[in-house]
């Protein structure tokens, strides 16, 4: 079914959205917070995903007015989806975040902050993702979350494509809580990856990351069997082992004692610091990550407070 479809953010991932469906024949408006005319004019991002060409039904603007369509793709940073929220005034009727993240300054994820700044239905897409993939047209599976399972199933029907298949659920806080916490692990486990402790020990950071994982989402309410699949498990094995990943690539550099440059959103960073400051469940990952990002401690440190930490059954 194609129609039109509404995409606010024009980093990678909303343009690579853009592109998969303006090709998959829906009339597709991307909104761009800067540089729009600059990429109607040339067709393509050249800043964000150069190489690919605009289909003739995407068109760019930077005019929050033109956007009519009545659903709406939210891809922009976890931690200004608050703030846009609260002054713009979007028409759609369902608005489908994909952010991961939890926001710092409110303790929510995206669809919580959608629901208390805009009267649309919330929905979350999520799960094992590059955008340099989804726009090359490879084949990608995600996980479309909404607690209204009727809308849900429309909006999984209307963004399913030959190349993009979608899952629905309605553990809306299993996907997002999945979504946002394989970023911490990334992090950490490209820290290890960076400070040249193998391959062994990144996967038994991510089995055990994993642990953690199910450890926190339980807490919030999430199903378990959520975390075992597209948005959790999927996502933690795509973004712990690819170089592709922001956040990987920021664990590695923390460990290297680099950065990654000016205007990388690490949405993973966030995420553990808002977890360690809880404090009420025990999260070495989290504070690990937290304590090396804010300079408390070294990957040496870390890594023998780790090992060091009393034996248990698994």
């Amino acid at each position: 079914m194609t129609g039109r479809i509404d995409i606010l953010g024009a980093g990678a991932f909303g343009t690579a959205l853009a592109l998969t469906y303006a090709r998959a024949g829906h009339a597709v408006t991307l909104w761009a917070r800067d540089g729009a005319e600059a990429m109607e004019a040339a067709r393509e991002n050249a800043r964000r995903l150069p190489g690919h060409r605009f289909p003739d039904s995407l068109r760019v603007t930077g005019d929050l007015g033109a956007l009519t369509a009545d659903l709406a793709l939210l891809a922009l940073p976890t931690q200004s989806l608050g703030p846009f929220l609260s002054s713009a005034r979007l028409r759609a009727g369902t608005l489908v975040s994909c952010a991961k993240g939890i926001d710092r300054d409110t303790g929510l994820g995206p669809t919580a902050l959608i629901a208390r700044h805009s009267g649309a239905t919330p929905a979350q897409l999520t799960g094992p993702s590059f955008a340099v993939d989804i726009a090359a047209g490879l084949p990608t599976a995600l996980t479309l979350a909404c607690a209204d399972d009727r809308i849900g199933a429309a909006v999984q029907d209307r963004l399913s494509t030959h190349h993009l298949r979608l899952y629905r659920t309605t553990d809306v806080i299993g996907a997002e809580m999945g979504g946002a916490l394989k970023n911490v692990v990334a992090i950490a486990a490209g820290a290890v990856i960076g400070a040249g402790y193998g391959d062994s020990a990144r996967a038994a950071l991510i089995a055990r990351g994993f642990a953690e994982m199910a450890r926190v989402a339980r807490a919030a309410g999430a199903q378990e069997a959520t975390l075992t699949g597209l948005s959790g498990l999927g996502d933690l094995v795509l973004t712990c082992g690819s170089e592709k990943s922001r956040n990987f690539r920021f664990g590695m550099a923390l460990a290297r004692g680099e950065t990654l440059g000016p205007g990388v959103t690490v949405e993973g960073l966030h995420t553990a610091h808002e977890i360690a400051a809880r404090g009420d469940l025990d999260t070495p990952l989290a504070d690990a990550v937290a304590a090396l990002a804010d300079g408390r401690a070294d990957v040496a440190t870390i890594a023998d407070a780790l090992l060091n930490r009393p034996l248990k059954p698994e």
